[in-house]
């Protein structure tokens, strides 16, 4: 059984030096549409192709490519973070809140590689 209940949505994170190119070229080359953008966080979604899975760009100043961060929705961090920590997984910091949009916490994998489990806090 899985130590965590997903919720069946997945964000592919990205880091990008320009979100409003990358909106363009996504919407351009793939049909991509932004679905939510939170300019204050620096942050921006779109829709993809597959059902429950977004595509979403955080600006960052030096971006490296290869960057791409699976986040997984669940219905309570708080909750997923204690039953993996108590599995020993290893996680990064503490839980970020963006209040009234979402709650988010990184964790790794085996090899290092980051994860993250993301609580939507929108009444959405």
């Amino acid at each position: 059984m899985a130590t965590v209940k997903l919720d069946k949505t997945i964000t592919l994170a990205m880091s990008v030096a320009d979100r409003q190119a990358s909106v363009e070229w996504y919407s351009k080359h793939l049909g991509f549409e932004v679905v939510f953008s939170a300019d204050e966080m620096g942050w921006t979604e779109m829709t993809t192709n597959t059902d429950g899975v977004t595509i979403g760009f955080g600006e960052e100043e030096n971006p490296q490519a290869g960057n791409c961060v699976p986040v997984f929705g669940v219905e309570s961090v708080d909750e997923s973070r204690r039953a993996l920590e108590a599995e020993g997984i290893e996680f990064d910091g503490d839980v970020i809140v963006a209040e009234g949009m979402v709650k988010l916490t990184t964790f790794y994998d085996p090899d290092k590689n980051a994860l993250m489990l993301a609580e939507d806090l929108s009444g959405n």
